[in-house]
């Protein structure tokens, strides 16, 4: 069991002080005291299932093309770029967003795991993959939407995950009403979904452990969702350092599928 803190401070030290080979035991004894565990991801959580994430060295910005050399990689996924250059849009999109043929990984399998055996409330994610739900988990908030989904523009009609990416359009148009087919992702540009986003920020206050993985937290809306937590404990998982390691009380700088698959979860 972990012990009662008389004050932050003391809180602060007893975390601070732990070797490595503590941490996963402390971790375990979280996510067994925990009522209310949340996890928010991010890109890292799905590279060990071959999609890569953005801005690290081997990520989707730095990875040279010639075909789209002439842009910057967030234009090529904004709003602008889809209304003013939509063939360039849907080029990149089919070419980089294609997730459809990869697997859940161990990070993914294991949260799926926690929710099934009631300790975890929600996985709230940046992530538009759809790996998560592969994996099992329905407690599922994509606060930038999903690649495996699409809809008209005008007339909302849906379209499922291989509309867009087996259209021999340039740009895709619906055939209800001929207008364009967009996917259903947040673009650079764009509001939030508002029912997702709501969903995550009430997961958020209400939890008593927050877990966040393989996110640098650069993006807005994922440090906005940390900013509101003020619970019990707070744990970071990512190969990379981020702005909150400051105020977490375990961090591990590795791979999240090892950590996370270290995890013993037994029935709430």
């Amino acid at each position: 069991m972990l012990p009662e803190f008389s004050s932050q401070k003391e809180k602060e030290k007893y975390f601070h002080t732990l070797r490595d080979e503590q941490k996963i035991d402390v971790f375990n004894e979280m996510i067994e005291e925990a009522e209310h565990i949340v996890f928010l991801g991010g890109a890292g959580v799905s590279t060990q299932s071959g999609i890569p994430d953005f801005r690290s060295k081997d990520g989707l910005y730095h990875k040279k093309d010639k075909k789209f050399s002439s842009y910057k990689p967030e234009y090529l996924l904004s709003y602008d770029c889809l209304d003013r250059r939509s063939e360039v849009f849907f080029d990149y999109f089919r070419n980089k967003l294609d997730c459809r043929s990869c697997l859940p990984n161990d990070a993914h399998r294991k949260l799926a795991e926690m929710e099934e055996k009631g300790k975890l409330d929600g996985v709230i994610t940046q992530n538009i993959d759809g790996l998560h739900q592969k994996a099992g988990s329905r407690k599922v908030w994509e606060i930038h939407g999903s690649a495996l989904r699409s809809y008209c523009v005008s007339c909302r009609k849906e379209y499922g995950e291989d509309f867009i990416f087996e259209n021999t359009e340039a740009i895709p148009h619906c055939p209800e009403c001929g207008k364009m087919v967009r996917p259903d992702v947040t673009l650079y540009g764009e509001f939030l979904p508002q029912r997702a986003y709501e969903e995550a920020t009430g997961l958020i206050r209400f939890a008593d452990l927050l877990i966040i993985g393989g996110t640098s937290l650069e993006v807005g809306s994922a440090a906005q969702l940390a900013h509101m937590y003020h619970g019990k404990y707070l744990v970071i998982i990512n190969k990379a350092k981020t702005k909150m390691e400051g105020k977490a009380d375990l961090v591990f700088h590795d791979s999240i599928g090892k950590i996370m698959n270290q995890i013993e979860v037994d029935k709430a």
